[in-house]
This record gives C-alpha cells, structure tokens and sequence, in this order.
C-alpha cells in the first residue's frame, strides 16, 4: 500500500471513529440544567462575581471538597453548586442573609463521574453569573457510608461547631459539621444485596442572633456528615445557631456561644 493509501485509509478511519464518538458521546446537560435549575435565565459569565475552587482530580469522589469565593458580597444574593453530571444535579443552594457578608462557603460534594461543576451567583439586582470547571471523579454517589449504620443512627443529626482565625480584616470564619449519614439512594448494601433508602440533609438555616447568615437547600450530593465552612460579617450576636432537616422528616437544631462575641 502506497503511503498515500495509507494515509487516506488512516484519515478515513479516524473519521469514522470521531462519527462514532459523536453518535455515542453523552450530550451536554448544561442546557437542560439551565432551563431546570434556573428556569431558562439567562446566565452571564462570572466576571468576578463568583469563583470556584474544585480539585482537578479528586482523591475521593465520595468526599470532594468545593467551594465558592464572593470578592464583592454584598451584592450577592445566593449561589448554587451545580455537577452537572450527578444523577441529582444541584448539589446545594444557598441564600445569604442580607447584612451576612459572607465571602466564602466550602463544602463537600459526591461526584458520580467526570463532570462539569458549575458555581451560579445570583446577584440582588437578579442576574446571575456561572464560573465552571472540570472534576474527575466517579462512583461518589454509590460508595458505600464511611461509618457503621449502628453508630451513624446513633448520632443522626449531633452537630459540631468550630470558629477559625479570618485571613479578612472585620470577618469571622466557621465551620458547622452534621453528623448524617446522607444516603443517596443509590448505596448497595453488600450483604443483602438491597439498596439504602435515600435519607439525606435537605435544608440547613444557620443564624447569628436574630439574623440569618445563610439557609442552603440540598440533596443527595452532598457528602456524608454534611459540613458547611464560611466567613460572615459579625453583628455583635452572642450564639450561633443551627436548624437542620433531612428528606425523611427529621429535624435538628443545635446552639453555640461565639467566642469573644460583645
């Protein structure tokens, strides 16, 4: 064969190949996402409004840390973590309270495959800006729980409450920790064969005093024993206090006093 031959043999089956790929690839769900999520608004990009900070590569796709910065946040009104790809998308939304001032919220998500995660900032004049990056990881929302089913009933809904030196002159920084195990529903047990009902954390109202800093709704992307680390604007309240609920109807709160609070 000729090297011309071999050439136009090799550019005919690459081509056939790519055809193939195209005809097999999963399409795009962003668009969908879009009309579902947002319904169909249009979206800007970030351009300094929202960033996102995700690994590239995830060491656990069941334990992905992720989170999202605000350099100005006082005209943000909420954001949303979207992984495009997981079998239930928006892995959280949150609404910030207005004198809130929160700069930035770090969570931890299950990633089911190589995926898009997209963070949408909604704005108070009520556009809203996306940043995106790629995550691999994959099998996040079927690994199976990190704790024995005995102690996770044991502990459901215990909370945990830890306070941070904050790197920004006039913030505080926190983290809240819920002890859940947030089943997906798509969880084997191994030994029955049988899957794990879904029982997870669905909504979550954090409060300094009397004011909000911040209320998330969620769902089965969110890792096990949800926690929630953010900087917030003190107001000179002298607790913190949570409410938590989960999709099978449990509901838990818990209060703390905030160090040095006047």
């Amino acid at each position: 064969m000729s090297k011309k031959m071999r050439a136009a043999a090799l550019g005919a089956f690459f081509l056939a190949a790519s055809a193939a790929f195209a005809e097999t690839a999963a399409p795009d769900p962003w668009p969908g996402l879009v009309t579902d999520i947002f319904q169909g608004r249009a979206i800007a990009p970030a351009d300094g409004t929202v960033s996102l900070d995700a690994p590239k590569r995830a060491e656990d796709a069941a334990i992905v840390p992720m989170s999202m910065r605000f350099p100005d946040p006082g005209k943000v009104k909420g954001a949303t973590l979207v992984i495009d790809q997981n079998p239930m998308p928006m892995a959280a939304s949150f609404t910030f309270g207005e004198k809130a001032g929160v700069d930035f919220i770090e969570t931890r998500v299950r990633v089911n495959s190589y995926t898009n995660v997209h963070a949408v900032a909604e704005t108070r004049d009520g556009k809203l800006h996306a940043e995106a990056t790629f995550v691999k990881a994959s099998g996040g929302c079927s690994a199976p729980a990190g704790k024995d089913p005995d102690e996770a009933t044991a502990n459901l809904g215990k909370m945990k409450y830890r306070e941070f030196k904050s790197a920004v002159a006039g913030k505080r920084e926190a983290q809240i920790m819920i002890r859940h195990p947030n089943n997906s529903g798509l969880q084997m047990d191994q030994i029955t064969r049988a899957y794990t009902p879904a029982h997870y954390i669905d909504a979550v109202e954090v409060w300094q005093g009397d004011d909000m800093i911040f209320k998330m709704e969620g769902g089965i992307s969110l890792s096990e024993d949800p926690n929630f680390r953010f900087t917030y604007a003190p107001n000179a309240a002298k607790t913190i206090r949570v409410l938590a609920h989960d999709n099978q109807g449990g509901a838990y709160k818990a209060e703390w006093p905030i160090a040095d609070a006047s």
